[in-house]
């Protein structure tokens, strides 16, 4: 692609990503969009939603802007991004013992316009204990993400299966990233 790109997030981890298929972006832009969930709106939707306004937020004239946001679903439930150690304690506690879905959305805004794409997976935690909740809390790195855990962090020792793409876990569907980029006109 020879166009300049911009990423329309400040997350060190979808840069690293990007970093791991080659992909440098000539600029960051980080994008404030309200990510509250419309009434009755599905995870599926919402990220998708979430990415294409982020892509959409960014200003970068002429640039291609790439956009991304996860989100960890149980059912119907949108998981927040934790702030506290009390919204990582429960979404830990509603986490442990059983499956949960990320979806991460993905979306390019070129001049031509904008192509998204929508990526779930599904992870399956053990059960956990009291202790480990209270150990991982006590480490810090659930701040600020989605469903209160980083699967490339300590949280890796919960995750008993994960069926799909583990970047998109990360935050960053690097296939269908890829596949975004190499189509651009």
């Amino acid at each position: 692609m020879s166009a300049r790109l911009v990423l329309a997030s400040a997350s060190p981890r979808r840069l690293a990503l990007l970093a791991q298929i080659g992909v440098t972006p000539d600029a960051v832009i980080a994008t404030d969009i309200d990510e509250t969930p419309l009434p009755k709106e599905t995870p599926r939707a919402h990220a998708l939603r979430l990415a294409v306004a982020k892509a959409n937020a960014a200003e970068a004239p002429g640039a291609h802007v790439l956009g991304a946001d996860t989100v960890v679903a149980v059912g119907r439930r949108i998981l927040p991004k934790a702030e506290t150690e009390a919204h990582a304690r429960a979404c830990l506690a509603l986490l442990s013992g059983r499956g949960h879905r990320v979806y991460t959305g993905v979306a390019l805004r070129t001049p031509a316009g904008t192509r998204a794409r929508l990526v779930e997976t599904r992870v399956r935690f053990k059960q956990l204990t009291h202790t480990e909740i209270d150990a991982y809390v006590a480490c810090g790195e659930w701040r600020g993400k989605a469903g209160g855990y980083a699967a490339q962090g300590a949280a890796a020792r919960f995750i008993t299966s994960i069926m799909g793409s583990y970047s998109s876990i990360v935050g960053l569907p690097l296939y269908e990233t890829a596949c975004l980029l190499d189509g651009a006109p």
